[in-house]
């Protein structure tokens, strides 16, 4: 077969993949819709109990409850479909996988999805109400500000803070297979456990309203995460030699420690 349509099929699956993966998040969209407005309700929660006695959610356009519903409808196909996506990913990888590495399919889907929900869960349930608590009393405290937040703007911020707290828990889901495949390995990961530090404030930065409050709490589970990952790769990772593993760590301990 010549690279051309080597390349071919490989694109002709990908899009195999992507259309399968697309259709069951409609499906899991149109499903949902006739819940949305019961979901909005629950994923607002915590800021409704933040804001102050007499205030409230509103809209500032006339369209805006109706996209805010289908955006909310969106969100929940996304987190139902997540399975069938990552199976998805899973059998478009799979290929290029040795038999032995086939195995983990399911344990794949299955702890993927188990870490995004958890993910989304803790960011729902413990941060949540904290972040805008702060952020509410901070702004009420300036001036007498009355506090009358857009829906559609809450749902904004709430969406990119679920997706975040959802993407940072498969932090050691990613390590698992890139330690597996023998791209990482635990005493690399521990070397550059300075950079992974740095990463996490500016993901924190990035993804999050700015305050330091904010920031942290999607920082500091990187950085549990991160260590899980440590631990995940020293157990789970692909063996070495042992003239290889003992010069990574003479590697990782610096010229003067090893002379």
């Amino acid at each position: 077969m010549s690279e051309g349509m080597a390349i071919a099929d490989h694109l002709g699956e990908l899009r195999k993949r992507l259309m399968i993966a697309a259709g069951s998040w409609l499906v899991a969209f149109l499903a949902c819709y006739s819940f949305a407005e019961k979901i909005f309700v629950y994923i607002s929660d915590p800021v409704r109990r933040a804001l102050p006695e007499g205030s409230s959610l509103v809209f500032i356009n006339a369209t805006e409850p109706f996209f805010t519903i289908l955006k909310v409808a969106a969100l929940a196909g996304l987190v139902v479909a997540f399975p069938v996506i990552i199976w998805q990913v899973w059998t478009f990888i799979a290929p290029g996988l040795y038999a032995h590495e086939k195995k983990y399919a399911i344990p794949f889907v299955f702890f993927s999805s188990l870490c995004f929900g958890t993910g989304t869960f803790f960011g729902f349930s413990l941060v949540f109400p904290m972040i805008f608590s702060f952020l509410i009393a901070y702004g009420t405290s300036v001036g007498g500000i009355q506090a009358m937040l857009s829906m559609g703007a809450y749902l904004t911020l709430a969406t990119r803070l679920l997706i975040a707290f959802g993407l940072v828990f498969e932090l050691p889901i990613v390590i698992f297979f890139l330690a597996r495949m023998g791209i990482v390995d635990h005493i690399w990961l521990a070397k550059n456990r300075k950079f992974a530090l740095l990463l996490a404030f500016v993901m924190g930065a990035v993804l999050t309203p700015p305050d330091i409050f904010s920031q942290a709490s999607i920082a500091i589970p990187f950085i549990v995460l991160y260590e899980v990952g440590i631990i995940v790769a020293r157990l789970f990772g692909k063996k070495k030699v042992a003239g290889e593993e003992d010069e990574e760590e003479l590697d990782a301990e610096g010229p003067e420690e090893s002379s």
